[in-house]
């Protein structure tokens, strides 16, 4: 059995498309309205879904996947793409200017960069291996969320080759090398620990 986890990518614009059918189904029919004799029988209709992809008003086949992958849906135009970042940005600025009118003395969100998204990776995977315990207390260590965190940033630097400024990429390689080198300096902890543990003593017979 593969480890690979498990997702599904649901498409919301074919969800919309649906609550907008089943809303015209329930909706009255209007009054027929009669045809001229000699008018030819009309092809496929046509129906507009929102973000204005046409689609038939039949239901269309599923993409066939690569057998063992899960289905993806079509991708989105670049029309679509394009109303979905500004409805975003829109939605994004309203979140602020609500923070700012709560809390006047705050400025502008800083603008997210790659650097905030390597400073995640880092985050996590630090935290995972006991970093930012606080003294006298027990670090909680968690080495497959450390992992986790390092091969994730070990696929992003590998996705990102050739596309990085020269900072970018430094920055990048010197943050997964310090990662895997205290990975290496806490799981040879751990190993020596437990080495050095007693085993337990024998039941006492009675």
């Amino acid at each position: 059995m593969s480890d690979t986890p498990k997702f599904e990518v649901i498409d919301r614009r074919r969800m919309k498309a649906a609550e907008e059918q089943q809303q015209q189904s329930e909706a009255p029919a209007p009054a027929p309205v009669p045809e001229a004799a000699d008018e030819p029988t009309p092809g496929p209709r046509l129906v507009v879904t929102e973000g204005g992809r046409a689609a038939e008003a039949a239901s269309e086949p599923e993409p066939a996947g690569e057998p063992g992958q899960p289905q993806m849906p079509p991708a989105p135009t670049a029309e679509e793409s394009a109303e979905q970042k500004a409805a975003y940005d829109a939605a994004a600025k309203r979140l602020d200017d609500l923070i700012r009118a709560q809390n006047p003395g705050i400025g502008e969100s800083p603008a997210i960069g790659f650097e905030h998204l390597v400073q995640q990776f880092y985050l996590s995977a630090m935290i995972n291996m006991g970093a930012g315990t606080q003294e006298g207390q027990r670090p909680r260590v968690d080495l497959i969320g450390a992992r986790g965190a390092i091969d994730l940033m070990d696929v992003l630097a590998e996705k990102t080759r050739g596309n990085l400024s020269e900072e970018e990429d430094r920055m990048l390689q010197t943050v997964l090398f310090d990662l895997r080198m205290a990975f290496l300096e806490v799981t040879r902890a751990i190993s020596m620990q437990a080495m050095q543990t007693p085993p337990p003593p024998p039941p006492i017979k009675n």
